[in-house]
This record gives C-alpha cells, structure tokens and sequence, in this order.
C-alpha cells in the first residue's frame, strides 16, 4: 500500500469531492467542502489529500478558519476517506498530515466536533478543559480542542463556525 499525503491543487477538488460523496451516504460533506472553498475561511495550504501510488485522490482532511472568543482557532472537518481504503490508516495519515500543516503555518487550536475514541489518537480532548465551548447541544466528549506548538493559553471561549458549516 503506497500512499502519501499532498497539499490539494484546485484541479483536485472533483476528485475530492468524489471521496466525500463515496464516503457518507449524502452530499451534505461534499457540498460543505464546496461552500467553504468560497468562504473566507478556507485555508489553501490546509485542505490535505492523500493520493494511491497512482495519484488518486482516496482521502481528505480540511481544517478551516473558525472564530474562538476574540481569537482565531481551525476546525477539522470534514474527514473523508473512500470506502475501499477504509481501515487502512489512511484517515490516521490524512489528519496528521492536516494537523502538521497547521502546526508549520504557526496555528494556536483545532477543534473537531467527533467521535473521542478516535480522535484522541491524535491528542484531542474535550473543548472544555481549554475553556472553549461550542455552539451545538453535543455531549461534551465530541466537542474536542487539540492545542498545538504555538497554543499560549488562547484563544479561549465560544467557537462561532464560518456560515457553510450553519447552512449545513
């Protein structure tokens, strides 16, 4: 299995959105990474592919700008990966590739709205312990922060998603 991770290139977004729309069983992902594409939050260097030995696209993570407080923090989401490479690692290798990108571009907070079994292979751990509180009625388990390298105590306080993740 040869698989690497990449910066996506604008020519990739129908192949990414071919990976979202095979991954969930609607378009509500495929349709959220469109809309953020034209937001003001999306971040270039942030939308992460992961490609075959081919160059297939065969997964995706987007992190996106998200306001916390007064302060700025990402938000991971969404995460897709193609049926036929599920519980492969590939999901694994595509967000910790999204999160070193943030971590290099000098970002303070991600936030993940998720399953805590998974993602606290990554570091995640409930939003509140950093006082970070989320907009959504979600047990507080799912609503995680991951602060990285430059994270200095902030930013802290409620997290306001950019409009494509309300409209969803």
């Amino acid at each position: 299995m040869q698989v690497t991770t990449r910066i996506e290139c604008p020519e990739d977004a129908p192949a990414t959105r071919r990976v979202h729309m095979a991954a969930f069983p609607g378009p509500d992902e495929a349709d959220l990474v469109d809309a953020l594409r034209r937001d003001p939050a999306w971040l270039p260097g942030l939308s992460v592919v992961a490609v075959d030995g081919t160059g297939l696209v065969i997964g995706h993570a987007l992190l996106t700008r998200l306001r916390v407080g007064d302060g700025r923090g990402l938000a991971l989401a969404p995460v897709a990966v193609a049926p036929e490479w599920q519980r492969r690692g590939v999901g694994e290798l595509v967000v910790r590739a999204a999160l070193a990108e943030a971590e290099e571009a000098g970002e303070k907070l991600v936030i993940v709205l998720g399953d805590p079994e998974y993602y606290a292979r990554f570091g995640f751990k409930p939003a509140g312990r950093h006082d970070v509180t989320g907009p959504f009625e979600v047990p507080e388990a799912y609503f995680q922060a991951l602060p990285l390298t430059a994270y200095d105590g902030g930013p802290r306080g409620l997290c306001r998603y950019p409009e494509p993740f309300v409209a969803v």
